[in-house]
């Protein structure tokens, strides 16, 4: 099979991180207006539990899978044996989860009204189950994975457009939205032969899979608790439309972690085979990782903490004012949700520390549900927002101790200096631009969507413009990188 540079796999990784990113905006402000917060609240309700139960069918195994499928993929023997066993574990746990699923609808009320709609949002963790798309991953084959995924989000937005016109059309939606996460999983089933060969006639050894199976599991489930559980507990203190405005800033601070951690996905299964063959190529990098992450998640946190309010509505429209408050409490997660996705996925799980990241998880969860406890009552949606970036921290903390005696030489503490610096002084130039009464906006009708999408594609410009201005007058190593490399082209 061909394996890809970094570099290709991470163009192809963004370009379906990009589509994550651009489809929401566009089908998001559509589905906000035509179903209102109510019907989204349900959804997004139906939505967290049918995690969790997908949690517990993939029983940690494309965390684990990736690693492993990468560890043995030179051997076709080694390749068709490890793929055959964990598939054999995951179906076992997805059977298993099913039946717990059945069991929660016919007897806790607030599933049973919901019956239908969770019923729907389930075909999910069977697809999921059988697409193995963690072993497509492990063999590094992201431009067909890309490939795949765009085409099945582009049907599930135009039967949307096509089908979802009112409040009560909530569950073709839920129905649509399947189909975009795992409609390819379908593809995954059939091209499968491609590249392994499952025998289940061979002797199985399913016991040295299970520990970092449960651990990596553990690790999952204390992560969907502190990330999925807001809208749980919000569901159950709150109401839907608190649900609704809440779920309106999780959808796009889900929209900027996936971005910022797109270069994970790529890197794990490679950093995976460089520690067995090249213990310098891996440090270099976490460093380029870190860099990324760093020079990324800054800007982006400041700029839509800046543009909250216009932001919310630009993608939810009216009747979610609330939802700008919510963000703005909510957006430094996403600094440090990038940051523990590197300590976790590319140095944790790769040196086999998987014990640390179950600790940081369980660390989260613990102040998560603490401090939702504690003032979900009383702020409602705020105060979830507040808990999960405490929770994240808190995550990110955990691994540094873990990871104390590898930060040093895994960390180019002057290159992120220099990014530090650049959106201090960005912010900094932003006021003295202020201060001369230069016109930050160009908004003549607050009420007006043209406009309002005007002033935050105007400040969007301005902010990054001194941003990246300021990291080229530092010298900063990942845009000096991606300057002589096109200067490189355009000389040839």
């Amino acid at each position: 099979m061909k394996i890809h540079s970094i570099k290709y796999n991470f163009f192809m990784n963004m370009l379906l991180t990009i589509s994550s990113f651009i489809f929401p905006l566009i089908t998001f402000p559509y589905v906000s207006r035509v179903l209102g917060p109510a019907p989204n609240g349900k959804i997004a309700f139906a939505s967290s539990i049918i995690s969790y139960f997908s949690l517990l069918a993939s029983m940690g195994i494309p965390s684990y899978g990736i690693r492993k499928i990468a560890e043995v993929r030179d051997n076709q023997e080694q390749l068709n044996q490890a793929l055959t066993e964990l598939i054999v574990i995951n179906t076992f746990f997805m059977l298993l989860s099913y039946i717990l699923l059945l069991f929660s609808v016919l007897f806790i009320s607030n599933f049973k009204r919901n019956g239908i709609l969770i019923a729907i949002m389930s075909i999910q963790i069977m697809f999921t189950t059988f697409g193995v798309d963690w072993f497509y991953q492990g063999i590094e084959q992201y431009d067909y994975i890309t490939a795949r995924n765009l085409f099945f989000k582009i049907i599930a937005m135009v039967l949307m457009f096509i089908l979802v016109h009112k409040p009560q059309d909530y569950l073709i939606y839920a129905g649509i939205t399947v189909l975009g996460n795992v409609g390819s999983n379908f593809l995954n089933i059939i091209k499968l032969r491609d590249y392994a060969h499952l025998n289940f006639r061979a002797s199985l050894s399913l016991k040295p899979h299970l520990k970092p199976i449960v651990t990596l599991f553990l690790y999952s489930a204390m992560t969907v608790i502190y990330t999925n559980l807001d809208q749980i507990m919000l569901g159950f203190m709150t109401d839907n439309r608190e649900v609704g405005y809440y779920s309106a800033t999780i959808k796009i601070e889900n929209i900027l972690t996936s971005v910022i951690t797109s270069l994970g996905a790529v890197m794990l299964p490679r950093i995976t085979y460089y520690l067995n063959h090249n213990k310098k190529g891996f440090i270099e990098l976490i460093k380029k990782s870190f860099n990324f992450v760093f020079l990324i998640s800054v800007p982006l946190a400041i700029y839509f903490y800046l543009e909250a309010n216009q932001v919310i509505f630009v993608l939810a429209g009216k009747g979610y004012e609330r939802s700008g408050l919510i963000l703005q409490y909510l957006i430094p997660a996403i600094v440090f949700v990038g940051l523990s996705s590197v300590t976790a996925w590319q140095m944790l799980i790769p040196l086999k520390m998987e014990k640390w990241v179950l600790i940081g998880a369980i660390v989260g969860a613990v102040f998560n549900i603490s401090i939702n406890l504690l003032i979900i009552p009383i702020i409602g949606g705020t105060g979830a927002a507040i808990s999960t970036v405490i929770a994240e921290c808190s995550v990110f903390v955990t691994h540094c101790i873990a990871l104390r005696k590898r930060l040093c030489r895994t960390v180019d503490w002057q290159n992120l200096s220099k990014i530090l610096i650049a959106n201090i002084g960005t912010l900094i130039v932003l006021v003295l631009i202020y201060l001369i009464d230069f016109p930050m906006s160009v908004i003549t009708d607050p009420n007006s969507l043209k406009t309002v999408f005007i002033n935050c594609l105007y400040l969007g410009i301005i902010y990054f413009f001194i941003y990246g201005l300021l990291l080229l007058i530092l010298k900063e190593k990942i845009v000096t990188e991606v300057i002589c490399n096109i200067k490189k082209r355009f000389d040839h």
